[in-house]
C-alpha cells in the first residue's frame, strides 16, 4: 500500500468513527442520543487511535494536514510530499463522512434540527466571534501537535503509541473543545463539509462557508506554532522562543483589556444619553 493511500484509509478511518459518534449523539431516535460531550470527545480520541493503528506503518497516520505541514515546517517531513498528503487527507475524510452519511440514513429524515445535522460533519462555533474562533483553532492545534512532537520523543511499549495519541485527542477535546467543536484538522472538517454540501441530506441546512476558513486556517496557524515551538525549545535550546510566547500573550492581553476599556466606555456613554 502507498503512503498515499494509507492517508486515505485512516483518515477515512477517523471520520466515520468521529462523524459516527456525533451522529449517535445529536440525531433523532439514535439509540445514543444526548449522550454528551465526553463520549463524543471519547469516540474522537478512539477515531485518531485505530486510524493511526490501520496506517502507521505505511504513512505515519498524519491524517491531518496542520500535522503534515507543521512537521515540514521543522524538517521532520519533505515539503514535496505534503500535496499529496493534504490531498489524501481530504479524500478520506470526504469518504468517510459519506459512508457515515449511508449509516445514519432514516435519521436526517428524523431530525428537524439543521445544526445538528451540519454538527454530524462539521464543527461550528458556540459563541460567535471571529478572533476568539481562530484563536481557540490556533492554541488546540499547537498544542496537538506539540503533543505529538513531545509524545514521539518518548520511548512506550511497541504499538502503544495510537493509544497514548487517542487519550491525548481526548484531553484536548475534553480542555479545549467547547468553544469551536476543536476541528484542529482542516480535512477533518473541510472534506466532511464538502460532502455536506454535495450530498441529498433530508432536510439539511447551509454548509456555513462563512465559518469554513477558521477551522482550515486556524489549525494550520497553529500546526506551524506548535512545531516552531517544540522545536525550539527542545532542539535548539533556545528560551527565545519561551519569550516570544510570553510576549505574544501580554499583546493580546494589552489588546482586550484596551478592547474592554473602550467597550465600557462607549456602552457608558450610550447608556447616559
Amino acid at each position: 500500500m502507498s503512503a498515499f493511500l494509507g492517508e486515505v484509509i485512516g483518515t477515512m478511518i477517523l471520520i466515520i468513527f468521529g462523524g459516527g459518534v456525533v451522529g449517535g449523539v445529536v440525531l433523532n431516535k439514535s439509540k445514543a442520543q444526548n449522550a454528551g460531550w465526553i463520549v463524543i470527545t471519547m469516540g474522537w480520541g478512539f477515531a485518531v487511535a485505530f486510524g493511526a493503528y490501520a496506517v502507521g506503518s505505511i504513512s505515519g497516520a498524519h491524517l491531518n494536514p496542520a500535522v503534515t505541514i507543521g512537521f515540514a515546517s521543522i524538517g521532520e517531513f519533505p515539503w514535496a510530499d505534503v500535496p499529496a498528503y493534504i490531498a489524501a487527507q481530504l479524500l478520506g475524510a470526504f469518504i468517510g463522512a459519506t459512508i457515515v452519511w449511508l449509516y445514519y440514513y432514516p435519521h436526517w429524515k428524523a431530525t428537524d434540527d439543521k445544526g445538528a445535522k451540519l454538527a454530524v460533519f462539521s464543527t461550528d462555533p458556540a459563541i460567535k466571534h471571529t478572533p476568539s474562533n481562530f484563536i481557540s483553532e490556533t492554541i488546540g492545534t499547537a498544542v496537538l501537535v506539540f503533543g505529538l512532537l513531545a509524545i514521539g520523543a518518548n520511548e512506550f511499549t511497541e504499538g502503544l503509541n495510537p493509544i497514548i495519541v487517542g487519550f491525548f485527542i481526548m484531553a484536548i477535546g475534553l480542555s479545549l473543545g467547547g468553544t469551536t467543536g476543536y476541528a484542529i484538522n482542516p480535512a477533518r472538517d473541510l472534506g466532511p463539509r464538502i460532502a455536506h454540501f454535495l450530498l441529498p441530506i433530508s432536510g439539511k441546512g447551509s454548509s456555513n462557508w462563512k465559518y469554513a476558513w477558521i477551522p482550515v486556517l486556524g489549525p494550520i496557524t497553529g500546526g506551524i506554532l506548535g512545531a516552531q515551538f517544540h522545536y525550539a525549545v527542545f532542539n535548539s535550546g533556545s528560551l527565545n522562543a519561551l519569550y516570544i510566547l510570553i510576549g505574544i500573550l501580554a499583546i493580546i492581553v494589552l489588546i482586550a483589556r484596551f478592547s474592554n476599556t473602550n467597550n465600557d466606555i462607549a456602552y457608558k456613554k450610550q447608556q447616559s444619553l
